[in-house]
């Protein structure tokens, strides 16, 4: 059997060692410690956000997101529908309602006209929404100036869902600061990784200062222990965070491999009809984190993307479809959604292809060939 071409897998990039190395001759094993604090400053320094905390996931940034919010058991929140669960999982957490609201075709992210349909409906019901997240799948920003728009309109904060999109911006403004907060994620698949890992982002220093305190167990300042509020152990270790500090010196060698990655996908289908990738919009710089196709059996001769997908599976190629929409998933089945269609559509044709910044040339070209030889 051919080797594995993995979707998008960890890349070092040789400084990590260099970090690890301290905080083992250090003896700072446990969490937090100076590269935590070293690792958060390079977060803010590079999104521009003025303060950042560095936690063990992106879901755990997202449910201290929602804290700092006052969301509580039976408060509504917005969501995007098409995204991974971890970015409505912890609205459950708090006990709240998802209100999901599905995607525009120029992004595949939040429409804000069906988010301005959703508030008004929830306003008429009686709800209020206490929070908006939107998500920057794959690394392509949300119409965020419109969704500001909608926000700002009926005085609903935004928590900017991150994960997929460090590095990505729309005319300079990096992703994860256009809204209250952002979340940011470095699970092993992300464009830079911590191992495990992510982050919350935001201006205000008060919500960071918080986060953080609750993140840790919400220990009171006292010579024993003592809890005056529920906390969480939530923070990231000085062994991640030196990892994450070498990661964040090839970070932009990352999204310019990946950039490339796309730009070779885009040269190689661009001839065959049914086949197209997500363009930018003017203005706005993506990440790609994963290079998408979505597949159009009406143009392919009968060819979808499950032959796709199937075909690479055969060959130890990993691919997969495009995020199921949360207002399709069984757990959800019994929340409000706000949908066009959009979202189903790019579920049922879209197929993500290996991306990783470690994808070698060889690799690159044998996906190519593989699709090439379904399509014709």
């Amino acid at each position: 059997m051919n080797t594995k071409i993995w979707l998008s897998s960890p890349h070092m990039g040789g400084a990590e060692q260099k970090y690890v190395n301290e905080a083992f001759d250090t003896n700072w094993i446990a969490p937090l410690g100076p590269h935590v604090n070293g690792f958060e400053q390079d977060l803010a320094n590079y999104t521009g956000s003025r303060h950042a905390a560095a936690l063990s996931s992106g879901t755990a940034a997202l449910h201290l997101a929602l804290i700092m919010l006052g969301v509580k058991a039976g408060d509504e929140v917005i969501c995007q529908s098409m995204t991974f669960s971890a970015s409505a999982n912890p609205i459950a957490y708090q006990g709240a309602i998802p209100i999901f609201v599905d995607s525009e075709e120029m992004t595949w992210n939040m429409c804000p006209d069906l988010l301005r349909d959703a508030i008004r409906d929830r306003i008429g019901k009686g709800k209020m929404p206490k929070a908006i997240i939107p998500v920057h799948l794959y690394g392509m920003p949300a119409q965020m100036d419109k969704i500001l728009a909608v926000a700002n309109e009926y005085g609903i904060p935004v928590i900017e869902d991150a994960a997929e999109a460090l590095g990505s911006s729309v005319n300079g403004k990096e992703a994860g600061t256009f809204g209250n907060m952002g979340v940011l994620s470095f699970n092993g698949n992300k464009i830079i990784t911590t191992s495990g890992g992510g982050a919350l982002i935001s201006d205000n220093e008060d919500y960071i200062n918080k986060s953080r305190f609750l993140a840790t167990q919400a220990r009171d300042a006292a010579p024993h222990y003592q809890h005056s509020e529920i906390g969480y152990n939530y923070r990231m270790s000085n062994v991640c965070a030196a990892i994450g500090r070498g990661q964040m010196e090839v970070l932009d060698k990352h999204i310019a491999l990946r950039r490339k990655n796309w730009e070779r996908y885009q040269d190689a289908f661009k001839n065959f009809k049914g086949i197209s990738l997500l363009e930018e919009p003017e203005g706005y710089h993506s990440n790609r984190w994963l290079s998408t196709i979505v597949v159009d059996s009406a143009y392919t001769g009968g060819v979808t993307r499950e032959d796709i997908r199937l075909e690479l599976e055969k060959d130890n190629v990993e691919s997969r479809p495009l995020w199921k929409p949360m207002h399709m998933q069984p757990v959800f089945k019994d929340a409000p959604s706000y949908t066009n269609g959009v979202s189903e559509k790019l579920f049922s044709k879209g197929l993500c292809l290996p991306s990783g910044s470690n994808l070698g040339e060889d690799e690159l070209r044998r996906v190519i060939q593989k699709i090439t030889k379904v399509l014709l």
